[in-house]
This record gives structure tokens, C-alpha cells and sequence, in this order.
């Protein structure tokens, strides 16, 4: 399950890679609303990366503090694990596939 993020410093601009940023310029995403995610967002750690993401309950919280956070409902951050690094940013309302799993064989699961 994400942890919300109680780092509500959206001044940061987060380092990004060759990638992330022609996706960001593909996708219309700006670095203050990967900074917003990144501040704002549920964060996951999945397959050794750091995942950022605004659904709709991190929005609400967006729009206490007098931000407008419609564009980017949905945005996903994808980060590298050691050093923060956006690695590439998409968006996608659904979040099942970020939740924990347990994919793993163990004897004492086989039928």
C-alpha cells in the first residue's frame, strides 16, 4: 500500500533523465507538476523504484492548500531508488497495479 508523503515542498526540482523529459514534453507535464506529485502523492515502492503518484483523495489535499490539481489527477512519477532521479512520468488512474502482491511460489501456498 502507497504511504502519503508528508513533504509538502513543491519549491524542489526534481533531477530527470533524458527520457523523463521528452515524455514530459510529449505529454504536456511540467516540472513544477512532477514537483507537485512528487510533494503531494502517494509513494510506492515497486521492482526497485520509487513511485509517485495523485489520485483523488492527494488532490483534495491539492486544493486545501489553494492548488488546482485537475490537470494532473492520474500523473505518475517514477523515480530511481537511490537517487531520486524521475526516470519517466505517465498518467493513469489506475493504481491496482501498484499495490503489493504476492507473486512468490512458497510450498506452503501450493495446493
Amino acid at each position: 500500500m502507497g504511504t502519503s508523503n508528508s513533504n509538502r515542498d513543491c519549491e524542489t526540482i526534481p533531477r530527470l533523465s533524458n527520457h523523463a523529459g521528452s515524455r514530459m514534453a510529449t505529454r504536456h507535464i511540467s516540472q513544477d507538476d512532477v514537483a507537485t506529485v512528487m510533494s503531494y502523492g502517494r509513494t510506492y515502492y515497486v521492482r526497485g523504484a520509487v513511485i509517485y503518484a495523485l489520485g483523488r483523495r492527494e488532490a483534495e489535499d491539492c486544493r486545501k492548500d489553494g492548488l488546482h490539481p485537475e490537470r494532473i489527477e492520474g500523473l505518475q512519477v517514477v523515480c530511481a531508488s537511490e537517487s531520486n532521479t524521475v526516470i519517466t512520468v505517465y498518467r493513469n488512474n489506475d493504481f491496482s497495479s501498484l499495490k503489493r502482491r504476492n507473486n512468490r511460489w512458497s510450498p506452503l501456498n501450493a495446493g
